[in-house]
């Protein structure tokens, strides 16, 4: 389903539901396999049990920084490439989710823009 242009009509309030559905279900996907990338890694590498793994995961992701120390040299370097992963996933991860959204408000503008032309 492609995106409405500048010379279309706004879609209606339906579609739009339907395409914010579609792309937060597609964001919390990314969340979802970014958590399991994270638990399994701290898991293996900073050999922690299965549910401190998982909180260790959500707080990198979310930016709260870790809680479990890392002593080995493997678990410090997955923790640090999962960190800098997880920087970037959570700002991309948070424009897909808002994507629909700001691209609604701005088209409605466009097209405000357009009829005060007019």
């Amino acid at each position: 389903m492609k995106l409405e242009n500048r010379r279309q009509p706004v879609t209606p309030i339906k579609h739009f539901l339907f395409r914010l559905v579609r792309y937060g279900l597609f964001a919390l996907a990314l969340v979802a396999i970014s958590v399991l990338i994270g638990t399994v890694g701290y898991r293996h590498f900073g050999e922690v049990g299965w549910l401190d793994s998982f909180h260790m995961a959500c707080m990198i992701l979310t930016g709260m920084g870790p809680v479990v120390e890392m002593k080995s040299t493997a678990a410090k370097v997955f923790s640090s490439c999962y960190a800098l992963y997880s920087g970037v996933a959570f700002l991309s991860i948070t424009a897909v989710f808002f994507a629909p959204i700001v691209h609604r408000l701005l088209h409605i503008l466009h097209v405000e823009e357009e009829e005060n032309k007019n």
